[in-house]
C-alpha cells in the first residue's frame, strides 16, 4: 500500500523481530528528503535488523507498529509489491556483492535488465552516467578482481543508483576499506543528499561522523533514539 507522506523513511512505535525474538522496541525514526542519517551502536544492537525491516526482508508483525519507506506502507505491503518498493531503495553492502565472473559493465547491465530496461542504448547511457558520478567510468570494462576495495564499493554505489532511487541504505559500507578509501566512499554517499536523496549509513567508523556530520540514531538498550550530543565517546562504543 502506498502512502502520501513527504518523509522518505518513517517508523512509529515499531517493534522489530527476527522470527519470535524481539530485537528492537518502540522505534520512531524520521528521514526526509536530503537527509544524511547514521545508525550507530554496538554489534548486535539491531542496526542491520532495522535496515532489513525497512527493506522488507524481515516482516513487520501485525500490530507491532507502522513503517513507511519511499511512499510504501511496509506493515501492510503485499508480496507482489516488494519488487516495486525495492526499486525505490538503493542498497550498498559491506562486501560489495559484485558478481566475480562479470566485468563492471556486465554487473550493472544485469541489474537494469532485471528491472525491465530493454533498450541497449538507454542501458549504456545510464551505466555511463552512474559510473561517471562515482568516478569509475574508466573502469567500465574491468573485472571486480582487478579493482581495489574502494573501487569495488564505488561500483556498488553506482549499481545502487541505477534506477534513481530516492533512498539509499548503506550497511557498513566502509567495513572492508582502508581509512582513505573509506573517506572517499562516504564522501560519495554524502554528495548524494545534494540531489535530494535520503542516505542512511550503518557504521562502526565513528571518525567518519566527525568528518561528514549528519543526524545520528543511537541503537542501545533494545531500541533506537536520535542522538543530539556533539561528542561521541568512541571508546564506549
Amino acid at each position: 500500500m502506498e502512502t502520501s507522506s513527504t518523509l522518505l523513511v518513517e517508523t512509529s512505535g515499531l517493534n522489530v523481530y527476527q522470527e519470535d525474538t524481539k530485537i528492537l522496541d518502540n522505534v520512531n525514526i524520521k528521514v526526509d528528503v536530503g537527509d544524511l542519517v547514521y545508525f550507530i551502536g554496538k554489534v548486535g544492537s539491531g542496526k542491520s535488523s532495522l535496515i532489513k525491516t525497512l527493506y522488507a526482508e524481515l516482516p513487520v508483525i501485525k500490530g507491532q507498529g507502522t513503517i513507511n519507506v519511499a511512499g510504501f506502507s511496509i506493515d501492510s505491503l503485499k508480496s507482489k509489491q516488494i519488487p516495486l518498493l525495492r526499486r525505490k531503495i538503493g542498497m550498498v553492502f559491506q562486501d560489495f556483492e559484485l558478481m566475480a565472473d562479470r566485468n563492471v559493465f556486465e554487473n550493472l547491465n544485469f541489474v537494469l535488465r532485471a528491472t525491465d530496461w530493454k533498450d541497449k542504448n538507454d542501458i549504456e547511457i545510464r551505466i555511463n552516467e552512474v559510473l561517471e558520478s562515482v568516478g569509475m567510468l574508466e573502469k567500465k570494462y574491468m573485472m571486480p578482481s582487478k579493482l581495489s576495495g574502494g573501487e569495488k564499493q564505488s561500483v556498488s554505489i553506482a549499481r545502487a543508483l541505477l534506477n534513481n532511487p530516492p533512498v539509499i541504505f548503506a550497511d557498513e559500507p566502509t567495513g572492508n576499506l582502508d581509512p582513505e578509501s573509506a573517506a572517499q566512499v562516504i564522501e560519495i554517499l554524502c554528495n548524494l543528499t545534494e540531489s535530494g536523496k535520503a542516505v542512511i549509513i550503518v557504521t562502526h567508523n565513528y571518525n567518519i561522523l566527525k568528518k561528514f556530520p549528519g543526524r545520528i540514531y543511537m541503537f542501545e538498550n533494545g531500541t533506537a533514539h536520535e542522538h543530539f550530543d556533539e561528542g561521541i565517546d568512541i571508546g564506549e562504543l
